[in-house]
Order: C-alpha cells, then structure tokens, then sequence
C-alpha cells in the first residue's frame, strides 16, 4: 500500500470523522412511515417478517418488536390485527408492573413462519421498497455537492502533496465521474485516494435492506457502513413525528476501498443457499459514496473484465443486477469511482473504456523539498530527534549511490526500520550507521554475478 508524510495523521487513517461524531443526515427525505400503505410494503410481507421474528424471538412486546422491525407501533398494531384475524398470533398479556403488551405465535402462526422462511430468511429491520431506495439515493447523490479548491486544499493542508496534483483531484471528485490514477508503485495513490474521503459532504441514510420482487436484500453493512450517534430511543420510536424512518440507519458516507482480492462475484447479488438470505453487491453498499479499486490488474481476472463490466454503469449512472430466483432489477450507480494501478493504463484497458473514465490522474516520484519535509514529519511523529544532516545523507548518498528514486514511503518505513535497529544496540539517537543497515534490510540486496554466497 502507499503512503504519504503527514503532521497530524498516521499512514492508516482514512481522513474520515471520529465515529459517532455529530453529522446530520439529509433532511426530509425518509419520513417516519404512519401506516403499512406508507411503509410501501405489503400486508402479506409484513405479517410474514414478524412472524419469523416471534419464531426466532420467542414471546416479545411491542418495544422490542419495534426495535427489530424498526417500525412504529401504530404500524405493527395494524400488522398484529392481521395476524390475528388469521390466528397467526396471539396476546399473552404482560410482564407485572409493565403495560405494553407481549405477543407469541400460534401452532398456525410457527407453520406459517417455516413457510416464511422457506421462501426467504431474511429476518431484520422491514426493508424498504426498491422504488423508495431510488428515491433516496437519487436526493443524497454526490453530484449535488460542491468540491471548491479552498476545500481540498484545507483538507489536504496536513498532507505534502503537490498543489497541481489536488487541482487534479479536486476537480474529478466535483464531477463525480470516476477518475484513474496511476504512478510508481509507492507514490501515494492509494493512500491520497482514501483521503479523499473528507471531501464527501454530510452524511447519508442507508437501508438495512431493500425489496425486491418479495426478497430482502441486506445493504448495511457494519464492516463497511459507520453509524452515526442514534438519536431515537426505543420510546422515540413510537413518535410518528419524531426523526427519520428507522428503517434507514443514518451513516458517514460510505468508503469501500478493495484490492486483489477483488472478484466478479463481489459485483453481484451475493446469496446464501443456507440461509435463503441476498446481501448487496460491493458497488451497491458504496451508493452516495466511494469505491476505491485498488492494485488495479493485480485481481484475479482480466482487466477488461471488470471494465465490462463497468461500462454501463459508468455510462448511465445506473447498474442491473439479478436475484438468485433470475429476478433482473435495476438499481442507481451514484458512486465516486476510482481506479488506482502502478500500471500503464494503456496496458490494462483500451481507449474506449479509458474515454469514459473522465480523468486519468498520474503521481510522481517525490521532489528532495518534499521528501525531506515527510522526513521531518516523520521524526516528529515518532519522537525521534530530527538530524537535517542524516535527512540528506539519506538523500544524498543512499538514494543517489544506489540510484533509488525518492518516494513518500520511504522516510516512514527507513525511520521504523532505522529506530529498531538504534534501541537494540542501546543507541541514544539515530546515526547514519543505523540508517545504512535499515538502508540494506529494507531493499533487496542482489549479489554480483561474480559473488559467491558464504
């Protein structure tokens, strides 16, 4: 991974907000839903979701019932009428000292969850309508947000990175058009295009999952999606006029950064046999943010592959994905794309694919100003004392004798290398000695055709 000098953050930060920091979702856009006709969903459905949840649950009451539908109690009351009616469910009156009454299945009601099961195994927050998801991505999209260079500039001002650079970025990430950057292995790529994060505007709404043709689709996702602090207690939640639709959870913007590991599978509908369940593809649960695809032709497939597979998307901003029962659906493609390589371009797509990604952005090798800053940087960070004459005879006679480019990881990784070598010779400081042996542990050392290895 590459990595740039920084003052403040370490090479792993993703330039994001603390978690939990205060960000306010887009407004009025996923109203509290008053009755299932607002829900968008079906009575059918919903009867069939809770009653998988007393299944699994066993006796609940109507607070928790509300927590795990993410519904307000004057829409389940509706739903319990249902399954009621049917003899579905049934009241098993309350806890003492506790009015709100618990609910349990009938012998009638576990048959028909199995049957729910069956036919899909999703059980969580109610999902909300495909139509209503377009909706909501379409009012949170990128493309409504302005990327000014006063801004880049500022969340790149504890960052050494050349200011025609950011004018690059900071243009293509305003157009929300998806961007190739390219260079040496080391310059910065990946690290810079993580960073760009802090350039997304506000915070954003995502569905714990979506429905399509009756099957939940999960699209949170906790190892990818960041919830914000939640503002509706389990008694707010059954305030029809207070806050968002729960089914929604309020979340920084997503940023989905993947690598070699990245499959054509990971493209599509993942399904579970097991457990009847569909999950969001990769580009999905990244909607109104970034996907970053990293080490680009270092995947286990062609590169034209995955750029087939990004031609329609890229071109009508909307993607087409497919249920595991062959169920085709369109959903949007509202995603600030990026591609990083150490590759030519040229040798990894055609001029074709290459004039839809709007701009191809190449980092370079480090100028000796800047290097010895990250140096600097570094000495700080680690509470080394900065020597400038053994930043330049790094500079000078390692770099230039051995005839290594200068690049911003090497400051960070020579000083690591350099500082554990200095505390088990029980040094006091760094000296030019030690950078010499961090110097030859670091690169690979090639012995001369001649030598003989001892």
């Amino acid at each position: 991974m590459d990595t740039v000098g920084l003052s403040t953050c370490n090479g792993t930060s993703t330039g994001l907000p603390p978690a939990g920091s205060e960000r306010t979702p887009t407004q009025g856009i996923a109203a509290r839903p008053r009755s299932i006709a607002e829900t968008g969903l079906t009575e059918r459905f919903l009867a069939d979701l809770v009653c998988k949840h007393l299944f699994e649950g066993g006796v609940l009451d109507l607070h928790e019932l509300t927590r795990r539908l993410a519904l307000s109690g004057s829409v389940l009351e509706e739903v319990f009428g249902f399954l009621r009616a049917d003899a579905l469910a049934e009241v098993r009156g309350s806890n003492p000292g506790n009015t709100v009454l618990r609910y349990g299945l009938t012998e009638r009601g576990r048959t028909a969850a199995l049957e729910a099961f069956g036919r899909d195994g999703y059980v969580g927050p109610a999902p909300v309508p495909l139509e209503q998801y377009r909706r909501t991505v379409e009012a949170q999209s990128l493309s409504t947000h302005v990327v000014s260079r006063q801004a880049i500039h500022a969340a790149f001002a504890d960052t050494v990175i050349r200011p025609e650079l950011l004018d690059q970025l900071g243009p293509a990430l305003h157009s929300g058009r998806a961007m190739f950057i390219y260079g040496p292995a080391g310059t910065g790529k990946s690290f810079i295009a993580r960073r760009l994060a802090r350039l997304l505007p506000d915070a954003v709404l995502i569905p714990h999952a979506v429905l399509v043709a009756d099957k939940a689709m999960q699209c949170f996702d906790p190892g990818v999606h960041t919830p914000l602090k939640r503002g509706n207690t389990p008694d707010e939640a059954l305030q029809l006029d207070r806050g968002h639709d729960p089914r929604y959870a309020p979340c920084e913007r997503p940023v989905i950064v993947t690598g070699g590991e990245l499959t054509l599978d990971m493209l599509e509908v993942q399904y579970d046999p097991a457990t009847r369940t569909h999950r969001a593809p990769l580009q999905l649960r990244a909607n109104n943010g970034m996907l970053v695809i990293d080490d680009l032709g270092r995947q286990r497939m062609e590169p034209l592959q995955l750029f087939n597979r990004w031609i329609v998307p890229l071109e009508e901003r909307h993607d087409f994905l497919t249920l595991s029962n062959g169920q085709h659906f369109q959903v949007p493609f509202d995603v600030a794309l990026v591609f990083s390589t150490n590759r030519n371009p040229l040798q990894l797509a055609d001029e074709a694919f290459l004039r839809r990604i709007g701009y191809k952005i190449r980092f370079h090798h480090l100028r000796e100003a800047d290097y010895l800053t990250i140096w600097q940087q570094e000495c700080r960070r680690r509470g080394i004392e900065h020597n400038p004459e053994l930043a330049r005879f790094v500079v000078h006679e390692l770099h230039a004798h051995h005839g290594v480019p200068l690049l911003p990881c090497h400051p960070r990784d020579l000083l690591d290398l350099a500082w554990d070598y200095t505390r088990y010779m029980d040094q006091p400081n760094l000296s030019a000695d030690a950078l010499c042996w961090a110097w030859d542990s670091y690169f690979v050392q090639l012995d001369e055709p001649d030598e003989v290895a001892p």
